[in-house]
């Protein structure tokens, strides 16, 4: 295998452009606004990365967009359709391209996360807090007595014998927790695994690619739920020194610059902590956005990396250029009259600043745009 991932050509002939795999032990920040290719780009990399290297993916993904990673084109060249076959790409979410549900254990999130859900702050609600703390092993040595089998735990049943065993605890907090589960909804989610099989479970087992779907949820919460505790694992863990590409695409959604709510708060933190710290570990992040300014610039910052496309602002160019200064600003500029798949790498994935062509996807786009009707 190569360490050269070959993501297109150079613009104005037929050279082939390369970026430099090794560096992806470094953050990445990949920007462009709506219209620009971004999403079909991102993806051509990622094959590339599937193809030449061991490097585990965690692709969170709020629109649906990478779920039909797995699906080889029809017109991809036969030797590196073979390949791709033969990398074990995961999806864990609730559409039909799902291979594996997208289920989270409230029990293994951290203990903060799982206050944050219930709107339990531990200065403001110090009783309820506390009865979080305290709530852990009595639920465990219960699930035997509510949880019933594992396959029968996503049932109504569960979430119903939850709440009522809370409620019939001599602890007034415990049924105080239990009117926060019923009047937040947080109990009808359909994102608990009631003990059966976890996306962490999914991405403990490393396979090439998991695709953590997040866009089959009713509600808001769910999704930023999901992707805290996915993160918040992989930080524990962090000490295995498992080298991981995280790949958060839209990341405004997760990592925003002024978060309101608690769980916004907290997946944030994360975030910018993983930024910070996490190259010693393995944990490396690629995030994509529409604009710099909706991305929290702690996060921001710790990019080594750059792939920007269409940008028409120039209040948003001026900004990529002062955390960005290893892009030249006269091939940055020329970023207003990019084309659909055109880019400017720059940083330490790419041996000099270049613009690029993007060149064609190997596997199949998750998400697409409405069309126009015609009468």
């Amino acid at each position: 295998m190569t360490a050269e991932l070959t993501v297109g050509t150079r613009f104005g002939g037929s050279e082939p452009a390369h970026l430099w795999a090794p560096r992806l032990n470094r953050h990445t920040f990949w920007c462009g606004q709506s219209g620009s290719g971004k999403t079909y780009a991102l993806g051509v990399l990622l094959e590339q990365v599937l193809l030449h290297t061991r490097l585990p993916l965690v692709i969170l993904d709020p629109n649906g967009d990478f779920v039909r990673l797995p699906e080889i084109r029809e017109d991809a060249p036969a030797d590196l359709a073979a390949e791709l076959a033969a990398r074990d790409i995961r999806v864990c979410g609730a559409g039909p391209d799902a291979t594996d549900p997208l289920h989270i254990r409230y029990l293994n999130m951290q203990l903060t996360s799982r206050a944050a859900l219930l709107q339990v702050d531990p200065v403001e609600d110090p009783d309820d807090f506390n009865a979080l703390l305290r709530i852990d092993a009595k639920i465990r040595d219960a699930m035997d007595v509510i949880g019933l089998a594992a396959g029968e735990r996503q049932s109504l049943g569960l979430r119903d014998s939850l709440v009522q065993w809370l409620r019939a605890q001599p602890d007034p907090e415990f049924s105080r927790l239990a009117i926060r589960l019923e009047n937040l909804g947080v109990a009808d989610w359909t994102l608990w695994a009631w003990g059966d099989r976890g996306a962490v479970d999914v991405i403990d087992a490393r396979p090439d690619a998991t695709v953590v779907d997040l866009s089959g949820f009713d509600t808001g919460v769910e999704p930023r739920a999901a992707a805290l505790a996915i993160l918040d694992h992989l930080w524990a863990h962090r000490h295995e020194r498992i080298g991981r590409l995280i790949v958060i695409d839209e990341a405004h959604n997760l990592c925003p610059p002024n978060p309101v709510t608690p769980i916004q708060k907290l997946l944030t933190e994360r975030i910018v902590q993983i930024a910070a710290e996490g190259r010693k570990y393995g944990l490396w992040l690629l995030m994509s956005t529409q604009r710099p300014s909706k991305v929290h610039p702690n996060a921001l910052s710790q990019c080594d990396n750059l792939g920007l496309m269409r940008m028409s602002s120039p209040r948003d160019l001026a900004e990529l250029g002062s955390v960005f200064g290893y892009a030249p600003d006269e091939l940055r500029e020329q970023a207003t009259g990019f084309g659909q798949g055109q880019v400017l790498f720059a940083g330490g994935f790419a041996a000099e600043p270049m613009l690029v062509q993007m060149g064609p996807r190997l596997t199949r786009e998750g998400g697409a745009d409405v069309p126009v009707e015609l009468r």
